[in-house]
């Protein structure tokens, strides 16, 4: 967890914390540092006309993205809201101020250099202001500060206030100072101990001022005789560690209650809401002057519970994963056993076989030998590599961990929700770096290496083994006129190039989203046709494909682009249906053997766009209620289609109807079917809505809304209902949107 305290500019623990607008943090005295000031005159010229020396200076690493060389020069200023008022000493003042100059300006004939902090991040050192150059040029503006983040590299712009601007880190701050005292505790040692290194301290007598040991306090300090009335305290922290030897003047002392916070654009008001919109705490003054007056505000608390149920939803998947990295780190280990045992073994076999020949194999022998080692050595550096990096990333991973659970201890609504989002978003990304085949052995322990001792003795010196290693393949070619759509599914094929001699161990198969952005892995296998469904419709589609063997990866093939269709065509899917549902008419006519209702479901899967499609009642007998709407795959199929909360239907008699989910029934709505009726079903993904027509026209409001995810059409009916199913429909313009009146 150490490596998330520590500042990205400095490299130690955090000392007064700020929470940048990128939701990253810095060190107050760090952010004087790296911040830019520019005067305003200078900010829109070119970059060529901010330098007049032969080489410019560098540039800091803070500075604004399009600000010259030109942009760092200017006379000091203070960042701060006291420097700006004119208050401070005459030590502290300097550094709240940056001064840089071009190399003309400041009199130094060659390249200032810059500092490098601990972690990587280039500070431009503060030089001083040449005699002379103290007085801005008349007509210069006003000067602009700025401050790059020294992680993510996005600038912001400085107010009136300067660094005071900013919000406190206030959890981040706390969670600093405990891991000090913690630390500084763990380090108190036994003084009486005559082991090297001397144990941990478990007590200290407050009349003798000796720290012991468990071992040393039962041995040396008993509780009995004259030290029976001796008070024996936990180790104090260590005098220099923040905390330590008392309350520090300020904080949350020992038993204190933690100072609420208050708001930082009114000092005497509290955190009592929070802005949904600009993601922060806010008082009620804020609301009233006009600020947040049109934001989305939420109450805090309610916001608190909200962002910790979702930062520990998040923490679990870490956690499994993590647990899972552990485990892969043992198997890898064990592997790297495995291959020393099996190498020792395959080269014990080999010269065995070796010694048997004549002697005119003592020579081959030792090239194969050679081949033998650098195989073994090839996959032991695999597996290191491996090792390194899967470590690597469980470490991150593990940091990451407990510092997000000493973020959920802390009680501290207001300063959990100004870390809550950026935190979220890292244990995402965190959980996701664990990609598929991530937790998988790149080697196999086992050598694919095969002497054929059989040939003839004037063989001999062509002696090698059959399986050689080869070079990466080349670029595999797509087959369009194999390559096709159909509905939300793309069916891809290719093959190698002709007189291609490299081996081919496999192909990997990529496919973006459907929205222009990244590709990902849809399939890794030996085979050279693929088809990938529940894709998107209507939504355009780029694939890609690439080989690979022992030696490597080859090069990706051209892009294909693919467009899914616009309407859907489907029919009824007699795999997920119930037994006792009867399917005709190449799965489009569904009829039931039972006279309880059963389910069916489409062999279509949808998630956004607008679809819609027509049910025909064929037959229709003694007046039941089938039931037509949508549902997850995993829906109840033994009882009405609605009963469950896996499905959203409308159910219907000869009279009127209802629609219903979870056993819930609403809007009972006049107007029923019967033989030769058509059911209409409008399942509108952008709006998040569904609507049920009968004969064209809309029966009763919009039945439900805001439902997401992933839908399939269904129906539910029994022994007296026949039903034929008519997909491929544009919507309807002529559908008619009245609505009836419910009862």
């Amino acid at each position: 967890m150490e490596e998330e305290l520590k500042c990205p500019v400095c490299g130690s623990l955090f000392r007064e914390p700020i929470i940048l607008p990128c939701s990253h943090n810095v060190c107050l005295p760090c952010a004087r540092t790296i911040a830019v000031q520019t005067p305003e005159s200078e900010q829109h010229l070119p970059p060529l006309l901010h330098s007049r020396g032969p080489a410019p200076l560098a540039a800091a690493p803070g500075a604004a993205p399009g600000a010259g060389p030109g942009a760092a020069a200017g006379s000091a200023a203070c960042l701060d809201s006291e420097c700006a008022a004119g208050g401070g000493g005459s030590g502290g003042d300097h550094a709240d101020k940056l001064s840089l100059h071009s190399e003309t300006d400041s009199g130094y004939g060659s390249y200032t250099p810059s500092l490098k902090s601990p972690n990587g991040v280039r500070v431009l050192p503060l030089v001083p202001a040449p005699p002379g150059a103290a007085a801005a040029p008349r007509g210069a503006g006003p000067a602009s500060s700025s401050l790059t983040c020294p992680q993510c590299h996005r600038s912001a712009s400085l107010d009136q206030r300067g660094l005071r601007g900013f919000q406190r880190n206030r959890l981040l701050e706390a969670i600093v100072q405990r891991y000090q005292q913690g630390r500084a505790a763990a380090a108190a040692k036994c003084q009486l101990c005559d082991r090297s290194p001397p144990e941990p301290a478990a007590v200290q007598c407050e009349q003798c001022e000796v720290l012991y040991c468990a071992a040393c306090q039962l041995r040396c300090h008993p509780a009995r005789g004259p030290f029976a009335k001796h008070r024996l305290a936990p180790p104090p922290a260590h005098p220099g560690a923040p905390g330590g030897g008392g309350d520090g003047g300020g904080g949350k002392g020992a038993g204190g209650a933690r100072k609420l916070p208050t708001c930082a654009e009114h000092d005497l008001e509290n955190y009592s809401m929070y802005c949904v919109s600009c993601r922060s705490p806010v008082c009620y003054r804020c609301l009233e002057e006009g600020k947040h007056s049109k934001h989305d505000v939420k109450a805090l608390g309610a916001m608190w519970k909200q962002h910790k149920a979702q930062l520990s939803q998040a923490l679990n998947g870490v956690s499994d994963k993590a647990k899972e990295a552990k485990e892969f780190l043992v198997q890898l280990k064990n592997l790297l056993q495995q291959i020393q045992e099996n190498g020792l073994d395959y080269e014990a076999c080999l010269v065995a076989q070796c010694d048997a020949l004549v002697d005119a194999l003592t020579r081959q022998k030792a090239k194969l030998l050679t081949k033998v080692t650098k195989e073994r050595e090839h996959k032991l550096k695999v597996v290191w590599d491996q090792i390194n990096h899967c470590t690597l990333k469980l470490r991150q991973s593990t940091g990451l961990m407990e510092y997000c659970l000493e973020v959920i201890k802390e009680n501290d609504p207001s300063g959990f929700l100004q870390i809550s989002d950026a935190l979220i978003k890292r244990v995402q990304v965190s959980q996701e770096q664990w990609v598929k085949g991530a937790l998988e052995p790149k080697v196999s322990a086992e050598f694919d290496l095969t002497l054929d001792s059989e040939p003839l003795l004037q063989s001999i010196h062509q002696l090698d083994f059959i399986q050689m290693k080869c070079r990466v393949p080349p670029v595999p070619l797509l087959q369009l006129e194999k390559c096709c759509t159909r509905n939300n599914s793309v069916t891809l094929a290719w093959r190698m190039p002709p007189l291609s001699h490299n081996l081919v161990e496999g192909y990997i198969l990529e496919l973006d989203d459907g929205d222009g952005g990244q590709f990902r892995e849809v399939y890794v296998g030996k085979e050279t046709l693929c088809t990938i469904d529940g894709l998107h419709f209507n939504s355009t589609y780029n694939a890609r494909v690439k080989a690979f063997n022992s030696s490597g990866i080859g090069p990706y093939s051209k892009t294909v682009i693919l467009q899914t269709s616009d309407v859907a065509w489907f029919t009824f899917d007699p795999s997920s249906a119930h037994r006792d549902i009867v399917l005709s008419n190449d799965n489009l006519t569904a009829t039931c053997n039972s006279y309880d209702d059963r389910v069916v479901l489409g062999t279509a899967a949808f998630s956004k766009g607008v679809h819609y499609w027509e049910l025909h009642v064929d037959r229709y007998d003694n007046h039941p209620d089938p039931a037509f709407g949508i549902a997850r795959i995993n829906v109840v199929k033994d009882m009405m289609l609605g009963k469950d909360d896996k499905a959203w239907a409308m159910y219907v008699d000869n009279n009127r109807s209802w629609f219903m989910h979870c056993n819930s029934h609403t809007n009972r709505t006049e107007g029923g079917v019967s033989k030769g009726a058509t059911i209409g079903v409008l399942l509108d993904l952008n709006k998040h809505s569904l609507t049920f027509y009968i004969n064209g026209q809309q029966q009763g409001p919009p039945a439900f809304e805001n439902i997401e995810g992933v839908f399939m059409p269904a129906l539910s009916l029994n022994r007296n209902v026949q039903v034929t199913l008519h997909t491929g429909l544009e919507v309807p313009q002529c559908v008619k949107q009245t609505k009836l009146p419910n009862n």
